[in-house]
């Protein structure tokens, strides 16, 4: 794209205000959540009611897909006008609009975000994001080169990223900034978060959504900060080493070979073209060899539970792989699943995102596909989550002691389906917790039992009483960061969390609670040091430096 026109469409942007903010003060909390459902009935009768303004025309062009004539154009985009607009393939023609004036309608979409991560900045950036037409504007199937925008996959991706301060990051700017890679750039809305930190390389085998990334680094002023790069999943990048890895890769497990239907295209920002969950655990396997001492890598992915079996540990499989490829420094990692769904179901949403609906011969073909392609390799469940990996700073076996982690690296895999933390701030807990739970499974027993602990101040205990009893039926303890969890308790543990204010070690806690209850101190102590050690993970305790 014309970087030239780019910069012209930028200057009309920013003079129009168009961001995600006054898009909704413009319309309405309403209408502006119908308009994200595809539903822009109220959207448009909130602009009826108002006068003309560049702004309401953007609305109506970009996000509403109507037909706007070249003028009104040209009145809302003056420094770029229609014919420009046009030769950028920002827009097409269209027939005739109001008043039987020659109009356009949008061929990309361009969004206005928000989307805010743990980097430097205190407050999110507002962007403007090209990508091909979303469902609501598209009226059809997408195409094979499709380049996605910013959905809620990407959305996670950025939330989860590590905080600034993670890993190796220096100050920004310098010569030591932390060096990112993008794998699998899309629309490029991920490499320029990870450019707010340092340099990156961005990959993507799609040529059309590197073009469309390129052209978004441009329109937002981030282009000086990231190198593109055409190929394969590490292709690009081999023997390189990056601080941070990112990827949402093209993870839809999706039918290849005999159970594929004829002529069923492989949409290249969702369909790796490998059969099964292999194109994830190529990425899983072969990411860890490209991180520095110290990086950190995720990931978002799809995996296969067959019957018998366990999706969990397929991923642990993938990461243990990752290990004996590059054993040294140590490999630390925490799977988490999100959700776990039956074949039906997961067939069934991806037949409808190829703009399949049931009903239709072909809906039915791809639901037929993609169930005997389960069937094949007896797959009786597919696993939603997150991979994070980090590579230790130096060899486990160089440290002065080592717990029950050994010198092997730490992996936690499990299901999580509570909320995630919504108020910002997550990519930090999240990262607090993996550094806390992989501290404390290094840890052996007698190191818990003399470290000092710190309540997270988002534990809450949570009592249940029948009416007129003195003692508690049940005792729960429950956070909201990172993760949204619940534990059960006994009056032993729940005492315990009520004292780590970081001012006395477990194994003091330990002894004191053991002295009031009247029970075997040995016992308390070995039930603390698992506590503590699953506690961590949750995000509830920490390990507090002395």
């Amino acid at each position: 794209m014309n970087p030239e026109l780019i910069d012209r469409l930028r200057g009309d942007l920013r003079a129009a205000d168009y961001r995600a903010e006054t898009v909704r003060a413009l319309l309405g909390d309403a209408a502006d959540d119908a308009r994200l459902r595809g539903v822009f009935a109220p959207a448009r009768r909130a602009l009826d009611a108002r006068e003309a303004a560049p702004l309401g025309t953007l609305v109506r062009l970009l996000l509403l897909g109507e037909v706007i004539g070249e003028q009104g154009i040209d009145e809302a985009l003056p420094s770029l006008r229609a014919a420009s607009a046009l030769e950028l393939q920002l827009i097409t023609a269209s027939g005739t609009a109001r008043g039987a004036e020659a109009g356009c309608r949008a061929a990309l979409s361009l969004n206005p975000v928000r989307v805010a991560d743990d980097s430097r900045l205190a407050a999110p950036l507002d962007w403007w994001i090209l990508s091909d037409l979303d469902d609501q504007l598209r009226n059809g199937p997408a195409h094979p080169d499709h380049v996605m925008g910013v959905g809620g996959a990407t959305r996670s991706l950025i939330a989860q990223l590590p905080p600034h301060d993670a890993g190796r990051a220096l100050d920004l700017g310098s010569a030591d900034s932390p060096r990112s890679l993008d794998l699998g750039t899309g629309c490029g809305i991920v490499a320029m978060h990870l450019a707010l930190r340092g340099p990156v390389v961005a990959t993507d085998i799609s040529e059309r959504a590197l073009d469309l990334a390129r052209a978004n680094a441009r329109l937002n002023g981030m282009e000086h900060g990231i190198e593109f790069r055409h190929g394969d999943l590490f292709a690009p990048v081999t023997g390189e080493r990056f601080d941070l890895i990112a990827s949402n890769p093209p993870f839809v497990i999706t039918p290849r070979g005999e159970a594929s239907v004829a002529d069923d295209p492989i949409y290249a920002y969702r369909d790796g073209g490998r059969t099964g969950d292999e194109l994830a655990a190529s990425v899983v396997r072969e990411a860890p060899a490209h991180l520095a001492p110290g990086g950190v890598f995720l990931c978002l992915a799809n995996w296969e539970t067959p019957w018998g079996g366990d999706g969990l540990e397929r991923v642990r499989n993938w990461i243990a792989a990752a290990s004996d490829a590059a054993p040294s420094p140590a490999l630390d990692a925490w799977v988490i699943e999100r959700d776990r769904i039956d074949p039906a179901r997961y067939a069934e949403t991806w037949a409808r995102d190829g703009g399949a609906r049931p009903g239709d011969p072909e809906f039915e073909a791809l639901m037929r596909a993609w169930l005997d392609d389960f069937a094949a390799r007896r797959v009786v469940a597919i696993g939603l989550g997150s991979i994070r990996i980090a590579r230790a700073e130096r060899d486990p076996s160089a440290a002065d002691g080592v717990g029950d982690a050994g010198e092997q690296g730490v992996t936690r895999t499990e299901q999580a389906t509570g909320a995630y933390l919504a108020d910002g701030g997550l990519g930090s807990r999240l990262s607090a917790a993996f550094h806390a739970g992989t501290r404390a499974a290094r840890m052996g027993p007698a190191e818990v039992l003399a470290t000092h602990w710190l309540r997270s101040d988002e534990v809450v205990e949570l009592r249940e009483h029948a009416p007129g009893e003195e003692s508690p039926r049940a005792i729960t303890l429950a956070t909201t960061a990172p993760i949204e969890r619940r534990v059960a308790a006994d009056t032993l543990l729940a005492a315990a969390v009520g004292a780590c204010d970081g001012e006395l070690s477990l194994g003091q806690i330990a002894d004191a609670l053991a002295s009031v209850l009247e029970v075997d101190a040995d016992a308390v102590a070995e039930a603390l040091v698992a506590d503590a050690r699953e506690l961590a993970w949750l995000g509830m305790l920490a390990p507090v430096d002395r």
